[in-house]
């Protein structure tokens, strides 16, 4: 690992080294204590959300291995999942004598810096594939051409998120092994639980955004300040009641034999998306400009929620839980 990172970065290394000593847990998604895992990925979203972001990745990737019979993660190594598939040119596999290599640009390839490895989403001849690979990117001081995972320079400008360190990467005949069959990445349960584990991560977010509007709220009476502080309360609380109820469904039916999977995820992303983006609004609107030109923790806070929550694709994202909803298996409701 590099000697000096930065402190989102410095943040996740410790938890994966906790994790991987045994200091730290954080249950499997499905095994009985989901919540617990989700009451995690919030907590650490409240201290941070770049950190939370990179924990919930390696996290992700932990249970990704365990679900697809891929080797389990090692102390020292510090994992991402880099399966981001917007439109464009991305990555391909191909398969040669000597096994699996992966060429392309892979986009939003969070913890770059830091992660040793990635679980990567790759088109194959025969389909989509997921893949692990060494990154080889932490501590490499002579990055080139050749072969080899390489960051694009300029890629990554965002000023929330910022600390998530999530450029672009180019592969160039990166060898990979391959995680599961085709599609085996999206059609497994747990990609739904994971989504979950997502908003969990939002949910957190919003919770640290709403500090300082519950700190003003505290040290004085006023009846605007705490009409905002009663509406951004019932919000979290309606949003935390939402997690705590997938949680138990996820335990009840881990293997999603129920086929509802998708849907809850569906329905509890789109509720989170719109308590974060109501309590930016309330928070905003009940304490001005001084806590976003003051505190930098705050303003931090603000700008990674907004830019985190992003991952719900808004009306498409609706859509598809409309459509499910309405012909799907939400049918009969």
């Amino acid at each position: 690992m590099p000697d000096a990172l930065p402190p989102p970065a410095e943040a996740f290394v410790r938890y994966a080294d906790a994790l991987a000593a045994g200091t730290a847990d954080c249950p499997l998604p499905g095994g009985g204590d989901t919540a617990a895992r989700f009451d995690t990925l919030a907590g650490l979203a409240r201290e941070d959300l770049c950190t939370a972001r990179l924990a919930e990745g390696h996290l992700d990737a932990v249970a990704i291995l365990a679900e697809l019979d891929g080797e389990p993660v090692r102390a020292g190594e510090y994992w991402g999942v880099w399966a981001a598939e917007p439109p464009g040119s991305g990555l391909t596999a191909t398969r040669t004598a000597d096994g699996w290599v992966l060429d392309g640009v892979k986009q939003y390839c969070s913890g770059v810096h830091t992660c040793t490895h990635a679980l990567v989403t790759a088109l194959a001849d025969d389909g989509r594939r997921l893949f692990a690979v060494r990154t080889g990117i932490p501590g490499d001081p002579t990055p080139g051409d050749g072969p080899g995972c390489r960051p694009v320079p300029g890629t990554w400008q965002a000023v929330g998120m910022a600390g998530s360190d999530s450029p672009d990467v180019r592969f160039t005949s990166v060898p990979a092994t391959p995680v599961g069959e085709v599609e085996a990445y999206l059609r497994r349960p747990g990609f739904h639980h994971g989504g979950v584990g997502v908003a969990a991560c939002w949910y957190g977010g919003a919770q640290a955004v709403a500090r300082v509007l519950f700190e003003r709220a505290g040290r004085r009476a006023d009846p605007f300040t705490d009409a905002h502080a009663g509406a951004v309360d019932l919000r979290l609380h309606t949003a935390g009641a939402a997690l705590a109820r997938a949680a138990e469904e996820i335990d009840a039916d881990p293997l999603d034999k129920a086929g509802t999977a998708g849907l809850r995820a569906l329905r509890v992303r789109a509720l989170l998306a719109e308590v974060c983006a109501e309590v930016l609004d309330r928070v905003g609107r009940a304490t001005g400009a001084g806590p976003l030109c003051h505190d930098e923790r705050h303003a931090r806070a603000v700008a990674d929620l907004a830019v985190y929550v992003r991952q719900h694709h808004a009306e498409r994202d609706l859509a598809a839980l409309g459509a499910l909803v309405c012909r799907g298996a939400g049918a009969d409701r």
